[in-house]
Formats: structure tokens, sequence, C-alpha cells
């Protein structure tokens, strides 16, 4: 009752300078003739004429007036919209999220609550609108109300295509992540695109329905395109290069990338520029055409991590030692559980001027970064193990210096 108290309080308010200008003070002097203000009439909707015409035929009352059965009909339009809307909200909307709930959880959590806001403010809307015009008291008032109903509803029906829209897209985002999909990344882009195109072709739809000049509008447009595309040169190349990242879907959000020297977690890809988290958590954004223009490398989609070292022994390592330590690191990589057995090799490679050095390839099948590692650290202590039980060392730049002739005789005999 409060509220329809407040709405009553509303109607009356926007009524009574109508009242006012019909009832104008007996002492006043009479006032110059002033040209009334422009109303634009725009026709209601026509159920909402229908609506309020088969009300007042119900009730046999005159199409206006301001009798106390016109603010009945007008307080039960209020009362049976409230009404209604509650219905819908717990009745309707109740029994389809249980339904929904069961096929398609996403879209029962998405599509459904975005779409139950704009419904229940349609209907009361029009209750409020078909008791302003039940109360009308003049052709003034009527085409004032005529004209907010085209405006109003123009406004709501486009608020709700939005919100279908945008849980729609939630919903279809929630589906691309639960199957990995990788439009999943770029659904964000996908949603702010398609909402800003919704707006602006709602917002010229409706300016085209209260009498606007659209046309003459995009063709000014039209004319300034020259100038504006010069001015955002840039903002078009970052346009177009957020196209070709949609297109190609080198990297999606959370993943670890390198981008020209940035190397970072994607944070966010807009249409201007992409977020990157750097790996001393700063954050880099970096326009989508540069994005487009460098080499992206991927560090989240390894199938595997590959490591290759060189292990250095020491030239007093005879040949039967070195086959016998080359087929102890062999089969001991092999062992390890997380190696592709397949990718091992160990050879005796090259005879460095201070060392024997072997060489060492092999590929860990987890791509996580850190198993990798643990992987490495548990072969690199083997190798020590296996250096050690053979009675060898690991070698690291030496030089010998050999001393000969008279000046290095009379060197040793001295030191004699």
């Amino acid at each position: 009752m409060k509220l329809l108290r407040h709405l009553l309080l509303a109607a009356a308010l926007l009524l009574l300078p109508a009242v006012r200008a019909q009832t104008p003070p007996a002492a006043a002097p009479t006032p110059a003739v002033q040209p009334p203000v422009p109303v634009p009439n725009l026709p209601a909707p026509h159920f909402l004429e229908s609506l309020v015409d088969s009300m007042l035929d119900l009730f046999h009352v005159q199409p206006s007036g301001h009798t106390p059965m016109h603010w009945t009909i007008a307080a039960l339009f209020l009362i049976l919209a409230i009404l209604l809307r509650r219905a819908l909200t717990t009745v309707v909307f109740g029994f389809l999220k249980k339904r929904v709930a069961k096929a398609a959880p996403s879209l029962n959590l998405r599509v459904l609550p975005a779409i139950e806001a704009p419904i229940g403010g349609l209907i009361v809307l029009t209750g409020v609108l078909a008791a302003l015009k039940v109360l009308g008291l003049s052709e003034v008032n009527h085409s004032r109300i005529d004209y907010a109903a085209a405006v109003a509803y123009s406004l709501m029906l486009l608020w709700l295509v939005l919100q279908a829209v945008n849980g729609l897209l939630d919903h279809l985002q929630d589906a691309a992540r639960e199957k990995q999909l990788g439009v999943a990344a770029f659904m964000p882009w996908i949603k702010k695109s398609l909402l800003t195109l919704g707006v602006i072709f709602g917002a010229l739809k409706i300016a085209q329905g209260l009498g606007a000049d659209v046309g003459a509008f995009l063709a000014g447009l039209g004319i300034g395109g020259l100038a504006f595309a010069l001015a955002a040169q840039d903002t078009l190349a970052n346009f177009f290069g957020s196209v070709v990242v949609a297109i190609d879907q080198p990297f999606k959000l959370g993943e670890m990338v390198l981008i020209g020297k940035q190397q970072g977690v994607v944070e966010d890809i807009g249409l201007r520029s992409t977020k990157l988290r750097l790996l001393d958590q700063s954050l880099a954004i970096i326009p989508n055409k540069t994005v487009a223009a460098e080499a992206v490398q991927n560090l989240s989609r390894f199938t595997g991590r590959r490591s290759e070292q060189i292990i250095s022994l020491t030239y007093d390592t005879k040949p039967e030692q070195m086959e016998q330590i080359v087929g102890d690191i062999r089969q001991m990589i092999i062992t390890e559980a997380t190696v592709d057995a397949a990718t091992v090799q160990v050879y005796f490679r090259d005879l460095n001027q201070s060392s024997l050095d072997l060489w060492v390839v092999y590929l860990t099948k987890d791509p996580n970064y850190d198993h990798h590692l643990a992987a490495r650290q548990r072969i690199n202590l083997g190798l020590m193990r296996a250096v050690a039980a053979r009675g060898l060392s690991f070698a690291f730049p030496t030089q010998v210096m050999h001393l000969d002739g008279p000046v290095a005789k009379q060197l040793a005999g001295q030191g004699g």
C-alpha cells in the first residue's frame, strides 16, 4: 500500500499542472495569450489503449474524467500490475528455473535472472501508464502520456533484449570454458562488441520512432567519416588487431605468453589492448595492433619440456670408464617415470681443451614447469651419484703450463 500511495502521488503531481491550467485564479489579470508548448503526438501502444478502454467499458465509466471511480480504476490497475509481477516472479519464473536447472544449469543461472527484472518492469510500467491514461484530464495530458508510453516501452524493450543477449552470452561463455574451447578467452570481447552495437542500434531505432531524422544524422556521420578515420587511426588499428587475435586465438585468459619482450599471464583481452601480468607482478598494457604484429610465444601450451645439457669429465677418465658411465646415465634417465624414453640421448660427443664432454638430451612428458624442474633435479642428483660411483670427477676449466729451455732448467736447479 505504501508503494500504491507513492504511485498515486506521482500521478497527481504529473497532472497538477494541467488542472491548474484549466482553473486559473479569478482575481488574476488575464495574461497575454501564449502559444501552447507543442507536445509530440505519438500513439500509445495499441494494447494499452485497448486495455484501458475495456476496463472503462466494464465499469461503464466515461473515457476521461477525475471522478472517484476513475481513481478507483487507476488504483486497480496499479494493484493488478503489482500482483501480476509478484505472481510472475514467484510462480512462473520459479517453475521455469526448476525445469531449466535440470537440463541447463548455466542457462538457469544466467538467462532467466537476467530477463526477470525487465519483464517485471514492463508489467509495472503497463499498470502505471494505464492508471495515468484513466486519470487523463485533457488532450495535452493524453498526448504526454502517449509520448511517455512510447519512450518508456522502447527503453524497456531495449533493456529486455540487452539483458537476454547478455545472459545468453554469459551462458555460452560458461559452456565454452567447460568444454575448454579456445573461443572462451574471447567471449568477453565478443560480449562487449555485441552489446555496444545493440545499444547503438536500439538508440537509433528509438530516436527514429520518436520522429528524429536518423537518416540526416547518418549522412552527417558519412561526411565526417573521413576526418574521424584519420583522427582514429590507432584506435581502428587496435580494433582490427583485436579481430586478428580473435580469429587466430594465439592465447586465452590465464595463459603465460611472450609477446615481443614482455612475458606474463594474460589477464584481459579488450577491444583496444591486451593486459599482461608480468613476472614481477607489474601490469603491461599492450595495444592489440602490437599483439597482431609481434611474434607470440604461448608458454602454456607445451606438449612436453626438453632438457639439453653437457656433462664434463676430467681427462684422466679411461675409455672403458667412459663407456660405462654413458650406459649408467642413459639407463638412469630412461627409468625416470616422467621422461619419454624414446627421446633419451646420451653420447660421448666432444674432446674439449680441458674436459671430455657427454651430451645428454631428454623430454619430460608433463608440460608443467614445476614438475619438469623436479624431474630435472632428480636426474642431476642421479648424474652426480653415477659419476661418484665410478670414481670419476667432473672437469672444470684448467690450464697446464710446460716450461723448457735454459731458464726453466735454471729455475728447476734453484728449486732443488
